[in-house]
């Protein structure tokens, strides 16, 4: 059993659903309560989140019991033998003794291994006093410390650690379902000095990229294929499936010391460039030298996007084309 606990706007629902999704794909057989009954938000939330990742969730009505329900939700992840139960309960703007009063009826019926606080990284050292709080009156065993992926460093988990004593287990990077990671304390570390993290990056890609199309393209970089806008389209849409460019960024070391152009990692970019190539046609696709004038003024008028925008995406995919073919005859093997 897992308790899910923290303040209102924290991400507590979410970090639920996270965690459940993380269980899933390490073969447990997770399931979800709803318990949380004070917003009605709350309750569908996490129902919503439970069908996105094929997951069960147990709820109460809006305004009724949380312990009961909690206890219900025992009964039927045993009946169903489900092997993990993550409790979902309701927070508040601020600590107050209603809240960890009901947080300490939720926990004596479910009775959970792991008491789990979501804390918010973007308050800083705040978030150390909400921890402090907490551990007080529950005794957590670990913290989640979500908007990883925002501004914040993260320097209030070490402050969290040497206060409380208690683990911070897990960060959340991202909004997606997946943006959940284990808190190993080297790649804290880099985080929060802005050294990157590249095992990070490295299990996004595992978790975004389609094996077979990543073979596929592979072949056409450093074999005989001939790499064209399709293959370009395809490699695009796996690196958007990793997450926005600007988070992708922060986990390449020395990246964060780039200066690039806020408009260069807008997400609406790559949207731009995907209309563009979707308005050609697959001859248009395979041999852009075809592309005369008046093919660019269809494509243009097809994909919503000035001419000026088509030629710039056109002359950077030949330097693109120029760079594969030197790539081909670098010596990797060696």
């Amino acid at each position: 059993m897992i308790l899910i606990v923290g303040l209102q706007g924290s991400g507590k629902t979410t970090t639920a659903a996270k965690l459940a999704r993380r269980l899933a794909r390490e073969g447990r057989r997770p399931m979800l309560a709803a318990c949380d009954l004070q917003r009605p938000a709350a309750i569908e939330q996490l129902q919503t989140l439970g069908r996105r990742i094929d997951v069960p969730v147990a709820s109460g009505e809006f305004g009724g019991d949380p312990v009961a329900t909690a206890r219900e939700a025992v009964e039927g992840a045993r009946r169903d033998g489900r092997t993990v139960l993550i409790v979902d309960t309701a927070g508040r703007l601020q600590i107050d003794e209603p809240l960890m009063d009901e947080l300490g009826r939720v926990r004596d019926a479910v009775e959970p291994r792991e008491i789990l606080l979501v804390a918010d990284a973007m308050t800083g050292q705040e978030a150390v006093k909400i921890a402090e709080g907490f551990d007080e009156a529950l005794g957590i065993t670990g913290v989640v410390l979500t908007k990883m992926d925002g501004d914040a460093r993260g320097g209030a988990a070490l402050s969290i650690r040497g206060v409380t004593g208690k683990p911070i287990k897990f960060v959340g990077v991202g909004e997606g379902l997946d943006d959940l990671d284990t808190a190993d304390p080297q790649r804290l570390a880099g985080r929060i000095l802005q050294m990157g993290d590249v095992v990070g990056l490295v299990e996004r890609a595992q978790r975004a990229i389609d094996e077979d199309e990543q073979r596929k393209l592979q072949e056409k970089v450093l074999g005989k294929g001939r790499f064209t806008l399709e293959d370009f389209l395809v490699a695009m849409r796996q690196v958007q499936k990793m997450g926005p460019l600007e988070q992708l960024l922060k986990l390449i070391p020395g990246a964060g010391r780039l200066k690039i152009p806020a408009a260069n990692m807008d997400p609406r970019r790559m949207k731009h460039v995907e209309a563009i190539i979707l308005s050609m046609t697959p001859e248009e696709r395979r041999r852009p030298e075809i592309l005369n004038g008046s093919r660019r003024a269809r494509i243009s008028r097809g994909s919503g996007r000035p001419v000026s925008e088509i030629n710039r995406l056109l002359k950077q995919f030949k330097e693109m084309q120029k760079f594969m073919k030197q790539m081909k005859g670098m010596p990797f093997g060696l």
